[in-house]
């Protein structure tokens, strides 16, 4: 699949870019998109990014069905492996990821967003996890991610089901922040970036870790881990440069050090 990045420093835009087949991620695609966020990672003079599909219509649609059919057992756990790299990817960055869903985000696509940090809806956005209606579990964390962001029984009944799921229901239901009409989503993606990269970049990664690490590993753990992170930001120049603005009254000149 195509893939267009946009930098906007301090903001990157990552858009899935095959709007004639609804932005369906094949194993080309997701090497590629793979790619991408880990080039991302790297690049410091990002601070947040937003994923989401080129065109009106999708999100993203899940993985290319005309691909998977004829797929061995060996094949699908590489392809499954694949596709869990890539939102395990995201979940790892060091920036945070926007998921601006401006349309179908079904199976893998709805994976994606789930791996995002923060999800942004279009009126328009649906979301599923279909995989039961094709006589397959989800492959890409869906059974893993979709209940540790909604109550755990609807994450169970949309699992089974395979039911679709409307943008105000998302909200409803806490799978989704916001929802915005379609001509604005990606506005409001970009206010939303460019208020958590006026923040300090250490601090806004350390605290990401500091999320990640406690919803795997419990309270207890998650907790202790928070300490040696807020111990370590006493280290950096964005912790004397953040309290120093604060003293003497004036906006911080963060530098992500």
């Amino acid at each position: 699949m195509s893939l267009r990045v946009e930098r906007e420093e301090p903001i990157a835009l990552l858009v899935l870019d095959r709007p004639e087949r609804l932005n369906a991620l094949d194993t080309a695609g997701l090497q590629a998109l793979l790619v991408a966020i880990r080039e991302l990672a790297a690049d410091e003079s990002i601070r947040v990014v937003i994923l989401t599909g080129a065109g009106d219509r999708a999100f993203a649609a899940g993985a290319d069905i005309s691909e998977m059919v004829s797929k061995s057992p060996a094949e699908a756990l590489a392809f499954a492996e694949l596709g869990q790299a890539v939102c395990q990817a995201i979940e790892e960055a060091p920036q945070p990821y926007i998921a601006a869903v401006n349309g179908y985000a079904m199976g893998g696509g709805c994976e994606l967003a789930l791996a995002c940090d923060i999800r942004l809806a279009s009126e328009q956005a649906v979301f599923a996890q279909p995989e039961v209606t094709l006589g397959i579990p989800p492959g890409w964390g869906g059974s893993q991610r979709l209940p540790r962001v909604v109550p755990p029984g609807i994450a169970r009944e949309l699992l089974y089901t395979g039911r679709r799921v409307g943008a105000e229901e998302a909200l409803r239901i806490g799978l989704v922040n916001a929802v915005y009409p379609a001509t604005e989503l990606l506005e409001r993606a970009r206010e939303l970036a460019r208020q958590i990269a006026a923040n300090g970049p250490v601090a806004v990664r350390l605290t990401k870790q500091a999320v990640r690490f406690g919803l795997e590993h419990g309270l207890a753990a998650g907790l202790a881990y928070e300490r040696q992170l807020f111990a370590h930001a006493f280290t950096t120049e964005d912790q004397r440069e953040g309290m120093t603005a604060f003293l003497q009254k004036r906006k911080p000149l963060f530098r992500g050090h």
